[in-house]
């Protein structure tokens, strides 16, 4: 990624079930708008969501906004919706899941309302590109995040060791997992969780080896040897003893509230960085913050930039020109930016940055920092994720890695299947 408008001092400025919720229980006039938006996310998530929406129907009060958020079955019901050509007005996506969705037709192209009704060209043209596929504008990133390495500081303390930091190699990150991990005798808690069902632990894994997991002509990047590595890495943690076993690791359904962090199982997690609010919200303990273990520290980091989350605008709208401007509101009105802060992310108006710098929280301001000191360190933005993509993740990655923890598989036919299974689905 072109850095001319991600710098360090731009990033710092100037200092459980569904749950639908109607923000307006009026019955509805001739003159009001009514827009849908649906999302997925912790409580925090949804109470800083509808505070911004209920802020906007104050401003605008023609327009009413029902929201509605979910969990692990966000993609289930959205791709009901789909087929069911009833989809959000506006709805939540993320990096590797916008290409796919938008090719699918799911999202509405927004190049046209374009600076009037959504004034998003302030934020730099690199910017706007991450969400542009095809050419096409399909979505608004809400915030710039990374890929981070949580660890809670009271374990390590209790144990006497000092927690990973920035030149931790993955090796160290082994060793110190399975040392941490004996050193706490705690029953039903590990160092780790099971990296091998995370794709962005593999894209990560493989960036630091100059592979890609999906390559720009959309298909895999890498090869069975390369997977196996992999797998071979996390197989030898586990039966080590340094990582949460086959059963706390198959729960996880990448929500913070399934996390092995988040449930309490182990002492370390391998996230997105605005995830570090939502963590920190659910633990007693103090959570500190780095990047993922690295190959060698003259390897690349592995680590980009990249939207933490996307507002899209359904392809079946009534009102895309007002979805598109209560996505302008939420990205750029001051108030709206202090009621969300960085919890999807550090914000990438340049404005709001330096408006809600003095009323973030200490975790807040962690945040922030982590994202800012990656400045020197991040890689090109990838290529649009191919179509599959999510498929690849949900469908292929996540149960080849069950059966992989589970003793089904050894590494080498995991990573065979891995290909083959990740081939056809692209």
């Amino acid at each position: 990624m072109d850095g001319g408008s991600i710098s360090r001092r731009s990033l710092l400025g100037a200092g459980a079930g569904a749950l639908a919720i109607g923000l307006s229980s009026r019955p509805a006039t001739a003159q009001e708008l009514r827009l849908r938006m649906y999302w997925w996310g912790s409580q925090d998530r949804a109470r800083r969501t509808l505070a911004v929406a209920d802020l906007y129907q104050q401003q605008f009060p023609n327009v009413k906004v029902a929201g509605e958020t979910t969990g692990a079955d966000y993609w289930t019901k959205l791709a009901t919706q789909m087929v069911g050509r009833n989809i959000p007005d506006v709805f939540q996506l993320e990096p590797t899941t916008l290409p796919d969705y938008a090719r699918r037709g799911a999202c509405a192209p927004l190049d046209a309302y374009m600076p009037k009704t959504l004034d998003i060209e302030r934020f730099g043209k690199n910017i706007v590109d991450l969400c542009r596929v095809d050419g096409k504008v399909w979505g608004v990133g809400l915030g710039l995040n990374s890929f981070a390495l949580l660890y809670d500081t009271e374990a390590f303390a209790q144990a006497g060791m000092a927690p990973p930091n920035e030149k931790t190699t993955w090796k160290e990150f082994a060793d110190l997992s399975v040392e941490l991990t004996k050193a706490l005798k705690k029953p039903g808690y590990w160092g780790a969780p099971y990296g091998a069902r995370y794709h962005y632990a593999l894209d990560v894994w493989l960036r630091q080896r100059n592979k890609f997991l999906f390559n720009a002509d959309g298909k895999l990047g890498f090869v069975a040897d390369d997977a196996a590595e992999f797998f071979n890495y996390w197989e030898d943690l586990r039966k080590r003893g340094g990582c949460v076993p086959a059963d706390v690791q198959a729960l996880d359904q990448l929500l913070i509230e399934s996390n092995p962090l988040g449930l309490g199982k182990a002492a370390m997690g391998l996230v997105y960085s605005n995830q570090l609010i939502g963590y920190q919200l659910m633990l007693k303990s103090k959570l500190g913050i780095t990047t993922f273990p690295m190959t060698s520290a003259s390897a690349p980091s592995g680590h980009y930039y990249r939207p933490a989350l996307i507002w899209s605008v359904g392809a079946t709208s009534k009102q895309p020109e007002a979805a598109a401007a209560f996505i302008n509101f939420f990205v750029n009105d001051a108030k709206a930016g202090e009621i969300l802060g960085v919890e999807r992310g550090v914000p990438l108006s340049p404005a709001i940055r330096e408006a809600i710098l003095p009323t973030l929280n200490e975790t807040e301001q962690a945040t922030v920092k982590y994202v800012s000191q990656l400045a020197d360190k991040v890689m090109p933005y990838p290529a649009p994720a191919p179509k599959g993509a999510q498929e690849f993740e949900r469908t292929v990655l996540r149960p080849i890695a069950d059966q992989l923890a589970f003793g089904k598989l050894s590494p080498s036919d995991a990573a065979k299947q891995l290909v083959a299974d990740g081939s056809r689905v692209l």
